[in-house]
């Protein structure tokens, strides 16, 4: 993969994601800067809006065994309409998961959710959705696809 198209990987996905999430009928609004981790968010109503983190594992850029991997998530602030889209290109899959469940699963033996404990990144959690061989978890089938998108409503 050449540095033009691994530099634009995140912010195609983004928009792919962005398009998916347009095509299951959500009014979508994409932020102008990532800097709140926050990459669209979504109107449900006039009340309540979702805010959106994408991240995405593509087939060149990683190891096979690392593309159900999502490292390094940063939740400074969980909340109840702060969700995180992950899509892998390899398993051609969106997970939408809930930051609250990453926080709670986090605490939980046999999630394949954890929260680093020390060092430069304390505090962010890695989720990994898929085994070694990209064969996605049982667990995981609750935010997968379809599922995963009708937690947003």
């Amino acid at each position: 993969m050449s540095y033009r198209d691994s530099a634009s990987y995140g912010k195609r996905q983004e928009f792919k994601a962005i398009a998916k999430l347009l095509g299951e009928g959500f009014d979508v609004y994409s932020t102008l800067i990532d800097d709140q981790g926050i990459d669209c968010i979504i109107r449900i109503n006039a009340n309540r809006y979702l805010d959106i983190q994408i991240k995405a594992r593509s087939v060149e850029k990683c190891l096979l065994k690392d593309r159900g991997f999502f490292p390094q998530l940063s939740i400074p602030e969980p909340r109840d309409n702060y969700f995180f889209v992950l899509y892998s290109q390899q398993i051609d899959s969106y997970w939408i998961i809930p930051s609250l469940d990453i926080v709670r699963m986090a605490d939980e033996q046999g999630t394949n959710i954890s929260k680093m404990k020390n060092g430069a990144k304390e505090g962010r959690y890695s989720v990994r959705v898929a085994g070694a061989n990209c064969n996605p978890f049982e667990r995981f089938e609750k935010y997968r696809n379809e599922n995963g998108f009708r937690l947003l409503f």
